[in-house]
């Protein structure tokens, strides 16, 4: 049986492919089960993995939740464990990028929300449609939705389900970034390298820093960057030694 998550790691990136193309990657209990096994090794790898890339293959990043799988009745290993699942890629500490093509509805913009950025192609097809199968979130749309687009047009979403291509998503503030498709995969890379040429501790310091005042009042959030920094990182030194090397010449 083929793995339903791929994982290739590549100078610092970790790529996590769901794959199910067949099924347009519809998410199911299995693939749940092995993207955790990932996620949890990842967490562990800070010295080695710098950036995680959520992606789908074939032609879309995912259709979203099984409806088969909930029809027939779904047994994850424990209550909870897909939105479980979803919170650890979200906490991850390193920079987590949804990289979103074709469809990607649903369960699937559960998942997605869950990247610190989302990175869209123009093919891109976000929508939010629990209300039309009467389903109710359980993975963390009512919560991450309106956290990044506000509550207006997150209502709006989950109201009339309708589908939002790549450019409307990119004007609403869902996605970070929109780009042609045939320069998808370039202009993806060319943007995670930006990312790993920065300090890989100060991503996961301000990435903590972020979720660990989310929501604070301004004097708390203040205080807490101040009095629980994680500090300056091993590579600092060198950094701007290399850089007043190079103001020098």
């Amino acid at each position: 049986m083929p793995e339903l998550v791929l994982r290739e790691d590549n100078n610092g990136l970790a790529t996590l492919t769901l794959n199910r193309p067949d099924k347009l990657n519809a998410l199911n209990v299995e693939m749940f089960v092995e993207l955790r096994s990932h996620v949890d090794k990842i967490a562990n790898e800070i010295d080695r993995v710098g950036a995680v890339v959520v992606r789908g293959a074939g032609k879309c990043f995912s259709a979203g939740h099984d409806l088969n799988d909930i029809a027939a009745g779904e047994r994850p290993p424990k209550p909870n464990f897909q939105a479980d699942t979803i919170e650890a890629l979200a906490n991850l500490p390193q920079p987590v990028i949804s990289a979103v093509h074709g469809h990607c509805y649903t369960g699937a913009l559960e998942l997605a929300l869950a990247g610190d950025i989302i990175f869209a192609a123009e093919s891109a097809k976000f929508a939010d449609t629990h209300a039309r199968w009467a389903l109710v979130p359980a993975w963390g749309m009512s919560q991450r939705l309106p956290r990044r687009i506000g509550t207006v047009k997150a209502r709006e979403m989950m109201f009339t389900c309708r589908t939002y291509p790549g450019t409307e998503a990119l004007a609403m503030g869902l996605a970070n970034y929109c780009v042609p498709d045939g320069r998808f995969d370039a202009d993806l890379r060319e943007f995670i390298d930006t990312i790993l040429a920065n300090s890989w501790h100060s991503h996961r310091a301000n990435k903590r820093l972020l979720i660990e005042t989310d929501a604070l009042p301004l004097t708390a959030g203040l205080a807490h960057e101040v009095y629980r920094s994680r500090g300056v990182g091993p590579d600092m030194k060198e950094r701007i030694a290399r850089f007043t090397s190079k103001s020098r010449r």
